[in-house]
């Protein structure tokens, strides 16, 4: 805490000042910048994801991409809430009894936990298309530009 006897006068701020005692990281490189401070225009080899999106191969990965996830989304969303839905509207139904003192609720419910695991493995396959698809356009998108006339 400063001493409120002392009047001596503060000094003047150096922050404008390049190169001032307040600078935490000085512009002092000489030669090129170190990879974590290269902007991403700056960076070698950089990719031009403006191009890759733009051409018909990403547009057909995104396509195939919603055409599955979609569907299984709306398939999970109706498949969960219908236990619930069936319990509160057709209760007659869901208490019918299926084996002992199970019910077709007790069923529906634990069919929940296989068709979870379905649509994983489902997704899993439809992964591996993904990621083969994405494979193909990176080698395509990452090939050098050839070169006319030789």
């Amino acid at each position: 805490m400063a001493n409120p006897e002392d009047k001596s006068p503060l000094p003047s701020d150096p922050t404008p000042e390049v190169g001032a005692e307040t600078d935490v990281a000085p512009l002092t490189h000489q030669g090129s910048k170190p990879a974590h401070e290269l902007t991403a225009d700056e960076e070698a080899g950089a990719v031009n994801w403006d191009r890759i999106a733009a051409m018909d191969e990403f547009k057909a990965l995104v396509r195939a991409k919603i055409n599955f996830i979609v569907p299984a989304t709306l398939f999970f969303i109706a498949y969960y809430f219908a236990l619930p839905i069936l319990v509160g509207y057709a209760p007659g139904l869901m208490q019918t009894q299926v084996w002992g003192v199970v019910n077709i609720a007790y069923v529906f419910a634990l069919s929940q936990f296989f068709m979870a695991w379905a649509l994983a493995w489902l997704y899993l396959r439809a992964a591996g298309r993904f990621d083969a698809q994405a494979k193909n356009l990176l080698a395509i998108a990452l090939k050098p530009p050839s070169r006319g006339g030789r």
